[in-house]
C-alpha cells in the first residue's frame, strides 16, 4: 500500500461546512492563510502536527481527516501511531515532532545528495 495523502478536498469541505475562510482556519491552527491554500490544492503536505491541529479544530479524528477517500490512503499502522500521538500531552508531542522533523530533514538531505 502506498503512503499517499490527499486531504485538500476534505479540508475545503470541512472548512466551508463551518463557514470559515482560509484565514479563519489558519488562525485556529496557528498557520498562515497561504499554507492552508497550499494544503487545499495538495501542493504541500501538512505535517503530522498540522494534521492533528486541523482535526482538533474541525472536531474530527485524524483518521477521518486522512482516511480512505479519493486517492487517499495511509497504512493502518501509521494512522494508529498518529492517533496515539494525539493522546499525548503537548510537551511530549513537541519533543516527538522535533525528533520526527529531524529524521525527515536528514532523509530529504540524503535523498537530495544521492541524485
Amino acid at each position: 500500500m502506498s503512503n499517499t495523502l490527499n486531504i485538500g478536498s476534505k479540508i475545503i469541505t470541512l472548512r466551508k461546512t463551518r463557514d470559515w475562510s482560509q484565514g479563519d482556519l489558519a488562525q485556529q491552527i496557528g498557520a498562515s492563510r497561504e499554507i492552508i491554500g497550499k494544503y487545499e490544492r495538495n501542493e504541500n503536505l501538512p505535517s503530522i502536527e498540522m494534521v492533528a491541529k486541523m482535526a482538533k479544530a474541525f472536531e474530527v479524528t485524524v483518521d477521518f481527516l486522512i482516511g480512505e477517500g479519493e486517492n487517499a490512503s495511509y497504512e493502518k499502522e501509521t494512522v494508529e501511531r498518529i492517533n496515539d500521538i494525539q493522546k499525548m500531552d503537548a510537551d511530549t508531542q513537541s519533543v516527538l515532532f522535533n525528533v520526527i522533523d529531524t529524521y525527515i530533514q536528514n532523509f530529504k538531505t540524503k535523498k537530495a545528495f544521492a541524485k
